[in-house]
């Protein structure tokens, strides 16, 4: 991963069955409130142009395959990040959560998140990916 990728984060947002809590703390933490810009990182509306995947809800059947098929739309490295309680186990849905795997894994509890975790949770999934690499 080369300098400018591991200083700005591209983030897509991949949501598969949820309330919309975590999207909308999500999309908060990229508000100028926020400010992720000086991380660098932003949202972009295709996984070919991202880093890391935002996941979020408890991934149904349908949505987990689809989930696959975006993920593997990613360019490598590539590493997931998921949000909120239904994203890491399932939530008050109790459904057994989704499964992406990716060479690292974040984890953002709550329900929803706090949209400053989701950036912490942000910068650290690209320390690791660059740890990673070497």
């Amino acid at each position: 991963m080369n300098f400018f990728r591991r200083k700005s984060p591209w983030v897509y947002l991949l949501s598969q069955g949820t309330c919309n809590g975590c999207e909308l703390e999500c999309f908060a933490a990229f508000a100028p409130r926020f400010d992720p810009e000086r991380m660098g990182a932003r949202l972009v509306a295709s996984p070919r142009q991202a880093d890391l995947v935002l996941l979020t809800g408890c991934g149904t059947k349908k949505a987990s395959e689809k989930a696959r098929r975006v993920f593997s739309q990613v360019p490598e490295p590539k590493t997931v990040v998921q949000v909120g309680a239904c994203a890491i186990n399932g939530g008050v849905f109790k459904c057994p959560g989704p499964r992406l795997g990716g060479p690292s894994q974040v984890k953002v509890e709550g329900c929803p998140p706090d949209p400053t975790e989701i950036l912490t949770a942000i910068k650290k999934a690209m320390e690791e990916m660059t740890c990673s690499e070497r």
